[in-house]
C-alpha cells in the first residue's frame, strides 16, 4: 500500500538530485588528488640553475592586413608564415624577406582560424562563414582559389583547425561546441567530438606517434583530452575561472598548457590528472590569447590582451622575459618549428617575428633543445625581463 500511495520524483527532482550526487562525486575526488599532492613543482625546481633569458630582438615586422590578425601558422620550411584576418584574407608571407608571396581572399570576413598542413603543400582556414577551406599550394600552374575545396561545415562559426600530423585529415572546433575530424580529400566526417558546454576555441594534437590524442578548450573552462579512435574524451580539466583561450601540448606529450581569459596559464600533467603549475602575478590582470612551447620545453610563450607576449620558466614558475611592441592585443604566439624565432600576431594587423639577438648557453639550451623530460616600462619593441 506504501509503494501504492508514494509519489514519483518529478524529472526536475531528478536531475537536481543527479546533479548533487556528481558535485559530491567531484569533491571526492579531489580530495583524493590532494592527499597526492605532497609538494610543488616550483619548490622542486628550486634547486635548479635559473634561466638566462636572451634578449629577443625585432626583426621583421610583416604588414599587410587591413583589419585584426587572428590567427597564424608557421610552415614546416621555418620560413613562410600564413595569417588570416578580420579583412577576409589569409596571406603567405616569406618571414625572411618580410615580402607577401600569395593573398587569398575568403567568402566571408572574421578569417578566425589557419593552418599550414605537415607537408607544407596545402593551408586549410575558415571563420564566420562556418566552414574550413583548404588551398593547395604549388605544382600547378592555377590559382590556389581555383583549386580550392571546402573540406568541413560547422553548424557555428568555425574558431580552429589543424592538420592532426598527416595531410589527408583535418580536425577543427567549432562555435556549436563540437570537433570534428575530416577526410582532407572527400571532404567525409571521420569522427565527431561531442562533450563541451560550450563554443570550442583552441585545439591542438598530440606530436607523438601514433597521433590518437588531441585536447580542445572552450568557453565551458574545461580543457579535454580527446581519443580520436573512440571519439571519446579522455581526461577533462576544469580547474579554470573563464574562457579557455589556448591549449597546447608539452614536447614530452606527457603535459598540456593552457592559456584562459582569467590572466593565468595552467600546466596540467596527464599522468598525475592535475595541475602542477600556475603562471601568473597580481600584475597581470588581463586575459591570455595564447601559449606556446619553447622546443625543449622549459619555456612557455604566453600572449596578452594587456598587448605584450610574456616568456615563463615551466619548472621554477617564474616570468623570465616580457616583449613589448604590439599596439593590440596579441592573438597568437608561435615558435618557429626549430626553435629559433619567435612570431606573434596581433589586432594592430600586424605580424612581428623576433630572434635571440645572444644566447647564453643555458637560454640556447632551453630555447632550442629537444626535450629531455614587469619593472619600469621599456621602449617598445625591446624586452624587459622580471
Amino acid at each position: 500500500m506504501a509503494a501504492d500511495t508514494a509519489v514519483a520524483a518529478s524529472p526536475e527532482e531528478t536531475l537536481e538530485s543527479l546533479l548533487r550526487e556528481a558535485e559530491a562525486l567531484k569533491q571526492k575526488l579531489e580530495e583524493e588528488r590532494q592527499k597526492l599532492n605532497d609538494v610543488t613543482l616550483s619548490c622542486v625546481a628550486e634547486r635548479l640553475e635559473p634561466i638566462n633569458f636572451p634578449n629577443l630582438k625585432l626583426r621583421r615586422v610583416l604588414k599587410g592586413h587591413q583589419s585584426k590578425v587572428l590567427c597564424s601558422d608557421w610552415s614546416p620550411d621555418k620560413r613562410h608564415i600564413v595569417s588570416s584576418s578580420q579583412d577576409g584574407k589569409i596571406i603567405i608571407w616569406d618571414a625572411f624577406t618580410a615580402t607577401k608571396e600569395l593573398t587569398i581572399s575568403m567568402p566571408s570576413t572574421w578569417v578566425m582560424a589557419c593552418a599550414y598542413a605537415p607537408s607544407g603543400n596545402m593551408v586549410a582556414a575558415g571563420g564566420l562563414d562556418n566552414k574550413v577551406t583548404v588551398f593547395p599550394l604549388g605544382g600547378s600552374d592555377e590559382e590556389p582559389t581555383a583549386r580550392k575545396r571546402t573540406v568541413a561545415t560547422h553548424t557555428s562559426y568555425m574558431s580552429c583547425c589543424l592538420f592532426p600530423n598527416t595531410d589527408r585529415q583535418l580536425l577543427t572546433g567549432g562555435g556549436d561546441g563540437t570537433c570534428a575530424l575530416w577526410d582532407v580529400e572527400s571532404g567525409q566526417l571521420l569522427q565527431s567530438f561531442q562533450a563541451h558546454g560550450a563554443d570550442v576555441t583552441c585545439l591542438d594534437a598530440a606530436a607523438a606517434e601514433p597521433g590518437d590524442t588531441f585536447v580542445s578548450g572552450g568557453c565551458d573552462r574545461a580543457a579535454l583530452v580527446w581519443d580520436m579512435r573512440s571519439g571519446h574524451a579522455v581526461q577533462a580539466f576544469d580547474a579554470h575561472l573563464s574562457d579557455v583561450t589556448s591549449a597546447r601540448f608539452h614536447p614530452a606529450g606527457d603535459a598540456l598548457a593552457t592559456g584562459c581569459d582569467d590572466s593565468c596559464c595552467r600546466l596540467f600533467d596527464l599522468r598525475a590528472d592535475r595541475e602542477v603549475a600556475r603562471y601568473g602575478k597580481d600584475s597581470i590582470i588581463f586575459g591570455v590569447n595564447s601559449v606556446d612551447w619553447s622546443v625543449s620545453g622549459r619555456l612557455l610563450f604566453a600572449g596578452y590582451s594587456d598587448y605584450t607576449a610574456c616568456a615563463w620558466d615551466a619548472l621554477r614558475a617564474a616570468r623570465v622575459c616580457v616583449l613589448c611592441g604590439h599596439e593590440h592585443r596579441v592573438t597568437r604566439v608561435q615558435l618557429a618549428p626549430d626553435g629559433t624565432a619567435l612570431c606573434t600576431a596581433s589586432w594592430d594587423a600586424t605580424l612581428r617575428v623576433s630572434v635571440a639577438s645572444h644566447c647564453t648557453s643555458t637560454a640556447s639550451r632551453a630555447c632550442s633543445s629537444r626535450p629531455t623530460a614587469p619593472r619600469s616600462a621599456p621602449p617598445r619593441g625591446t624586452p624587459r625581463c622580471g
